[in-house]
């Protein structure tokens, strides 16, 4: 397929964490909040006068300084990320909030704020801790919604003067849902039979509504809709089956480009940072304040394993195989990033129950944070979709 217009321009905003748009938005006098967790309502820091940025370390290397703090026992998302913070690569925040969605990440955010590693000489910089409900019920959503006015707008509106009245947050959540709405729009030609964008495409445009300010993009988002309107799928096939990529933080899109150049189309993307349901567009309603309204958007919807009641446990399987049946998915590759605690017991259970009891093949894998061109996933995921081809040939499939 031709090239995309802007795919070029995209890659580029990912290589740095403080990116092109993000130095253009602070030149507009916007403030930069950083955040690590889907559990932080992303539209309550991007209210007039601030835009949101979640943390990644790009180009990740060594990561002995990190593992130093935090040991070698923590996932290497948090200490990747506290050794780029270490090394003064988000010195560009204008505060981080964070929730106790792990224990690694809040452990990860203590070691910057007991070790100064950025906002000392930043006046109204700030570090604030979010308390989260492990459970989707009336008592959670209670404490979410306290939680979220005393330690994201209360701090912003203290340090910043940012508006956090309802007015400024029905207007954010309108401009979140424009990004939404284009983004599911562009992944809905993930459907086709012979679909006009690649997963390694979708996840560079997606991963980039995440870290660079969303007013600054749109304009891209909506050429590139227009152009995928015209794109015309390549003659012969290029890959032998569709998976649906399962699973925790995902901000290296090496890994998907790996599954890609192993003969895979990743059709979906049901992991953090992904857009299922990551960018579901948030519905609001005139009779009730609209910040109780997006804390119960993200309380349930959230398909993180930290909710540990048992429908939405059993909830998360249904959606991924709704997903799978959706977007037509032959297989699934649920993956775990190494040491990561809650999404290695959910995967454990969840790769079990998708292969036993909804009957898609699946393959369970662990990585690290920046995996590069590994050989042995490379050969893990081909080895999985020959076993794919091997299935549709005994039903008579080839």
């Amino acid at each position: 397929m031709k090239d995309l217009k802007h795919l070029i321009y995209f890659e580029d905003l990912l290589q740095e964490a403080n990116n092109e748009l993000v130095g253009k938005a602070q030149k507009e006098g916007l403030k930069c909040i950083g955040y690590m967790c889907e559990n932080v309502p992303e539209p309550l820091l991007n209210l007039p006068g601030c835009f949101s940025s979640r943390l990644r370390a790009p180009r990740t290397g060594s990561i002995d300084v990190g593992t130093y703090y935090l040991t070698s026992f923590l996932c290497e998302y948090s200490r990747a990320i506290l050794e780029r913070a270490l090394e003064g690569g988000f010195n560009f925040l204008d505060g981080v909030i964070t929730p106790d969605g792990c224990t690694m990440l809040n452990r990860c955010v203590e070691n910057m704020d007991v070790l100064q590693a950025m906002g000392k000489d930043k006046k109204g910089f700030f570090f604030d801790y979010m308390e989260i409900p492990m459970k989707a019920d009336y008592n959670g959503l209670d404490l979410y919604v306290l939680q979220c006015r005393n330690h994201i707008l209360k701090p912003l509106a203290e340090n910043y003067g940012i508006d956090t009245s309802d007015a400024a947050i029905r207007k954010a959540v309108a401009d979140h849902n424009k990004v939404c709405e284009l983004l599911r729009e562009i992944g809905d030609f993930r459907k086709l039979d012979e679909p006009v964008i690649t997963g390694y495409e979708y996840n560079v445009l997606c991963l980039a509504s995440y870290v660079a300010p969303k007013h600054l993009i749109i304009d891209k988002l909506e050429d590139t809709l227009k152009e995928l309107k015209k794109r015309k799928p390549d003659e012969k096939q290029w890959f032998n089956a569709r998976v649906l990529v399962v699973g925790s933080e995902v901000d290296d899109t090496d890994f998907i480009k790996i599954i890609e150049d192993s003969g895979a189309f990743v059709c979906a993307d049901r992991f953090c940072y992904g857009s299922l349901p990551g960018r579901d567009p948030i519905e609001l309603n005139d009779e009730e304040d609209a910040l109780t309204q997006v804390c119960r958007h993200y309380m349930y919807r959230c398909e993180c394993p930290r909710m540990m009641d048992t429908p939405t446990m059993d909830g998360r399987r249904e959606y991924v195989a709704e997903l799978a049946k959706e977007y037509k998915a032959d297989g699934i590759i649920y993956q775990q990033m190494k040491f990561c605690d809650p999404w290695a017991y959910e995967r454990m259970l969840g790769s079990h129950i998708l292969r036993e009891e909804y009957g898609y093949p699946v393959l369970a894998v662990d990585r690290p944070y920046a995996i590069g061109t590994s050989g042995q996933m490379r050969t893990r995921v081909q080895a999985f979709i020959e076993s794919i081809d091997i299935k549709k040939i005994q039903k008579g499939g080839k």
